[in-house]
């Protein structure tokens, strides 16, 4: 028995030292590892991570780091996800003597280095933790693939706000995909998808309230980790414990290809991995993870992804791509068109326009009308919702949705209704094109109309009968007559921290409207107090043939956003021709009143305010629901707390964009003159870039401390006074900051601030940067002291 026992043993101990024969610890300098050499890779001290050449395909090669045991290796980061190198040829990675590890293709071409360049550093070690790091010759720690993660959080590996796990493009490649884990400028940790058609936040839940979610943007630290018992704390109070949270199991946090976040564990005698917990229990919530004009169906077992009639997908092995007409789309811009039902669906925002409770043959024909609109929502509840789409992404379809989807087809395709919870053709890959157009079912428009006309009857009578009663419902718990319909938001108006206010309710908080705040080209702003003692500010719409378009984009706004840095509304008006907004009432009114003032701000308050603007809009630019552009940055737009905190308010003239969008549908200038972009007066299409302009307009304001109009009498130049300035600025501050702070301010975040407001002033605005690179920019120096 003795014997037995000990062969194995011997076997054992004969694999592991001849496997360890051809691995290596430590990569000194000098040292390489090629492509297609076995013998060459790292292992850490505990053998549960290699590093090495991976390949997929016949061709394709990456430097990447994977669980030893796992049975399929799997890979936690690589070095060049988006450029493969040869794995035929001479590809290699060495640590170069100047302390720089550098991978090269075949013909010498560097593909991927780390930014080091020290003859300090000794060696190359893969550490324990899956943690690839380059030391000095003291032990120190000179750089590390923690801190540039692909797709995979490991245990004990910190995750802060300047990283991100991105999924790759699909389960054949480690190339960047559209699915993104990252804390937000609200300092909130989000999934984001971020395709080229749209870019959208889908956790946490974008319906409810931050604190309804569990979460708090009052924290400045942004970070989170993966402990080694499965736990995962955030600075956002996120908590979330694997299934088998306990010591001894490897596990990792991984950003999967279909967009969902969740923590595999290890069975440590198969090799195979188990989920111990996701993100999203219904994978439908991902946005965009069925692609363009496909849709999401809820499936008893797995969610699918389906293409409509007169569509079909665009790569079968990749259903992000979405689907593909089979007409020519300018086909639909004709009146000789079909629109085809399809129950219990609808596409996620990009509504062209909003309307008044209307019927279902109205909204056909509003969509008849408009040349952009490619089908139409339509939902009855308790009175007709129209949607006009200008686009179809984020389909999804459940069986208990109480809406239906009108896509608009050529009339030269006659498809029957489809039934997407049932039709066979259901399977993602599967073509559908033959089994969708030509088949016939209970809901063909054709021939099996007439037979249903008995049951729609009875349908539409029962129908009758319930509306009754919801009608009676809403009169009785709400009492509220002419809430807007004509905004998707508006559907959680009523149970929303929203109210309805009479006219003259806020006639009466107002005192007959005696104490103006201020005056816009959309209206006045008069303070008030309300029955509940809440100081508010109270914005009246003016009798301009705007006002009412300007209204309702205020709502549209107000229903899809919440930062700390935005304003916040309260209620509203709309009683007969009066049409008013009820927001908070901050203490210290506006900015311009702070910096031009004799009441002027510190320095540290300075730059406390552009820090908290430029959250604002980035978190409008990048983060919303929906795209949403201000249009009218400027000092008397942005308002201070009692603590000097600043929030973005008068959203009268935000227009939320279609993400394809070319900013076509503003006909009119916007804005205020001095900080507009030049795009506006060259007719060019409007994007974010304008906010960023005007944003950069109001930061060089405050580091001067005057108005841009005064800049030229003071600097003698006979051209512009903004491009005089950044034609002039050499790099020193002394001088250019306002002479009022005595000195006292941050000389490098004063330079910070100026290099920030030129490159938001630019001409050309693609060479302006984006509002989350101007947070970043700004947090590098957020701490320094005066």
């Amino acid at each position: 028995m003795r014997g037995l026992i000990t062969i194995p043993i011997f076997l054992y101990l004969f694999i592991f030292t001849t496997a360890a024969s051809k691995s290596r610890l430590i990569l000194n300098r000098g040292d390489s590892i090629t492509v297609g050499k076995e013998s060459q890779f790292l292992t850490s001290p505990d053998a549960t991570f290699t590093l090495g050449f991976y390949g997929l395909g016949t061709n394709a090669c990456w430097l990447a780091i994977w669980f030893t045991n796992s049975a399929d290796k799997t890979v936690v980061w690589t070095a060049n996800r988006n450029r493969p190198v040869n794995r035929n040829g001479a590809a290699k990675v060495t640590l170069r003597r100047d302390g720089t590890m550098v991978l090269t293709d075949v013909d010498g071409t560097v593909v991927w280095q780390t930014n080091t360049t020290s003859f300090d550093i000794a060696a190359a070690h893969l550490l324990n933790t899956g943690n690839l790091v380059l030391r000095s010759q003291k032990g120190d720690i000179l750089w590390q693939s923690f801190d540039s993660p692909m797709n995979t959080l490991l245990p004990s590996q910190p995750f802060t706000k300047s990283t991100r796990l991105t999924s790759v493009s699909s389960q054949a490649s480690f190339a960047t995909g559209i699915f993104n884990l990252y804390f937000g400028s609200d300092n909130v940790l989000r999934l984001i998808s971020d395709s080229p058609d749209t870019s959208t936040s889908y956790w946490p839940n974008p319906d409810l309230r931050m604190y309804e979610n569990g979460r708090t943007n009052y924290n400045s630290s942004r970070i989170a980790v993966l402990d080694d018992h499965g736990r995962f704390l955030s600075s956002d109070l996120l908590q979330f414990n694997a299934s088998d949270v306990g010591p001894g199991v490897k596990r990792r946090l991984t950003m999967d290809y279909d967009g969902n976040l969740r923590i595999y564990s290890l069975n440590g005698s198969t090799g195979l991995w188990s989920v111990t917990w996701q993100a999203l229990s219904q994978p439908c919530n991902v946005k965009g993870v069925c692609g363009r004009n496909a849709i999401c169906v809820y499936a008893p077992l797995l969610p699918k992804c389906t293409c409509p009639p007169g569509y079909v997908v665009e790569d079968e092995t990749n259903w992000n791509t979405g689907c593909n007409p089979m007409f020519n789309p300018k086909l639909l811009q004709s009146k000789e068109v079909n629109f085809l039902q399809i129950p219990h669906t609808d596409f996620y925002g990009f509504d062209l326009n909003t309307t008044d409770p209307v019927t279902l043959e109205t909204c056909r024909s509003m969509c008849l009308e408009d040349f952009r609109c490619v089908a139409f929502s339509y939902r009855l509840l308790g009175q007709g919702f129209c949607f006009i789409k200008s686009a179809m992404l984020n389909g999804y379809a459940a069986p208990d949705f109480e809406a239906s989807i009108y896509i608009k087809l050529p009339d030269t395709l006659a498809p029957s209704k489809p039934n997407i919870f049932h039709a066979s053709s259901q399977t993602c890959g599967s073509d559908e094109r033959e089994e969708l157009i030509g088949s016939s079912s209970m809901y063909d428009f054709g021939s099996r109309r007439v037979k249903w006309v008995y049951m729609y009857s009875f349908a539409a009578a029962l129908g009758a009968i319930e509306l009754m009663f919801i009608l009676l419902g809403w009169w009785f718990l709400f009492q509220k007559h002419g809430i807007p319909a004509s905004v998707e938001a508006g559907y959680n108006m009523i149970s929303s921290q929203f109210r309805q206010y009479t006219y003259s309710e806020l006639k009466k908080a107002t005192k007959n409207f005696a104490e103006e705040l201020g005056r816009g080209g959309s209206g006045s702003v008069y303070k008030g107090v309300l029955s509940d003692d809440r100081v508010v500010a109270v914005k009246k719409l003016g009798d301009v043939f705007q006002a009412h378009e300007e209204y309702f984009a205020e709502i549209s706004t107000i229903g899809k956003i919440n930062h700390m840095n935005l304003v916040r509304i309260w209620g509203f008006c709309l009683e007969r021709r009066h049409r008013l907004l009820v927001y908070e009432y901050l203490d210290n009114l506006s900015l311009d009143r702070h910096v031009f003032g004799s009441s002027f701000l510190s320095w540290k308050q300075r730059y406390a305010v552009a820090l908290g603007t430029a959250k604002g809009l980035a978190y409008l630019h990048h983060e919303c629901l929906e795209w949403v552009i201000h249009c009218d940055v400027k000092p008397e737009n942005i308002l201070l707390d009692s603590d000097f905190q600043p929030k973005i308010a008068d959203f009268g003239l935000a227009k939320l964009l279609q993400r394809e969008g070319d900013g076509s549908e503003f006909t009119r200038i916007r804005g205020t003159k001095g900080y507009m972009a030049p795009e506006w007066a060259l007719s060019l299409p409007i994007t974010s870039k304008v906010d960023v302009f005007g944003y950069g307009v109001v930061v060089l304001e405050m580091v001067r401390g005057v108005r841009l109009g005064n800049w030229g009498e003071e600097e003698g130049d006979g051209g512009g006074a903004l491009s005089s300035f950044v034609r002039r600025w050499r790099g020193e501050v002394e001088g250019v900051v306002d002479g009022r702070l005595e000195g006292r301010f941050g000389r490098r975040q004063a330079a910070a601030l100026i290099q920030v407001g030129i490159a938001c002033v630019e001409d050309d605005r693609n060479k302006r940067p984006t509002m989350a690179t101007v947070v970043q920019s700004l947090m590098a120096c957020e701490y320094e002291e005066d």
